[in-house]
């Protein structure tokens, strides 16, 4: 169950009380607030505070532009302006504050991103419950042989019902001993502190997460792409979901620039012209490395 009992009537209290406000509010943020967005299989994400909206993003860039920036360009087209020339600095006036619960091994990867402020469940403090994320069988995969750090083809039958049956045995063993050493009927036991470090990293943990929205961009440009692992994608897919109705004009334009987009090198600026002059352009041709050379290849196929 994603969400608490606690937790529920929590929301439903927040989601309930309404007060007039005299800063700017944007009223596709405004229908998330509060509200829980399932993810994985007992994850989600719900959004606890935000500031700003696209118009803060404008007045920001126009303090600095100049007094004549509005007449000569409208909101949106300012703000493709400065997301195509990373003019970074007016996207840092939007703010957003999140609260998320996610496997640990998903907050290890998440942590990297290191723009943000966090404050994580305690687990010196509380007891951790008993809930582990174990992949859908769609999502059980073996390793890659192309890519040390991706995920292969779909492991099926008896293989990946062997998989599935370890994976729930050794977290629910571990989450056994866990139980032991802490004792719960009011012996001496383990400092929880030293109990938790036998818990398996797929035990579900959580965090709030503040961070502005140019270093929102950077995290979902990363983690809601593609090739990022799928535990991780699925809650920058749903975040990105939320940005979508919080300030449209600033996600259209990093949809269309950052995540539709790529950045090329000289050397494959070099190919583009070359292949636009009928030119046979290869990869000896080219100066690219092998690697390069592949990843250029699957950009012009759109892979």
């Amino acid at each position: 169950m994603p969400l608490s009992p606690e937790q529920q009537a929590e929301i439903d209290a927040q989601r309930s009380e309404a007060s007039a406000t005299l800063r700017a509010v944007a009223p596709g943020m405004e229908a998330h607030l509060y509200k829980a967005v399932p993810v994985l299989d007992h994850g989600f994400v719900r959004v606890i505070d935000y500031m700003g909206d696209d118009a803060a993003i404008c007045q920001a860039a126009r303090v600095s532009y100049g007094k004549g920036t509005k007449s000569v360009q409208n909101d949106e087209g300012l703000i493709r302006y400065l997301m195509r020339h990373w003019h970074s600095t007016p996207f840092e006036m939007c703010e957003i504050k999140l609260h998320v619960k996610l496997p640990v091994f998903v907050a290890r990867q998440w942590i990297r991103h290191r723009t943000a402020n966090v404050n994580e469940y305690s687990a010196r403090y509380s007891i951790l419950d008993r809930e582990f994320y174990i992949p859908a069988p769609e999502h059980v995969n073996a390793q890659s042989v192309v890519n040390n750090q991706g995920r292969g083809a779909v492991l099926e039958g008896a293989e990946a019902a062997r998989v599935l049956d370890i994976l729930k045995a050794d977290s629910n063993r571990a989450y056994d001993h866990y139980e032991q050493m802490i004792s719960q009927d009011g012996q001496d036991g383990l400092a929880r502190e030293l109990a938790r470090m036998n818990l398996p990293s797929n035990i579900y943990t959580q965090w709030y997460w503040k961070v502005d929205l140019h270093n929102l961009f950077h995290f979902l440009r990363l983690r809601a792409d593609p090739h990022a692992q799928y535990e991780i994608r699925v809650y920058a897919e749903a975040i990105c979901a939320m940005v979508a109705d919080w300030v449209p004009a600033a996600y259209s334009a990093f949809e269309d620039y950052r995540l539709g987009g790529a950045n090329l090198s000289g050397r494959a600026m070099d190919a583009v012209r070359g292949m636009l002059r009928g030119e046979t352009v290869t990869q000896e041709t080219s100066g690219m490395s092998a690697g390069e050379w592949r990843e250029f290849q699957s950009l012009l196929a759109g892979k």
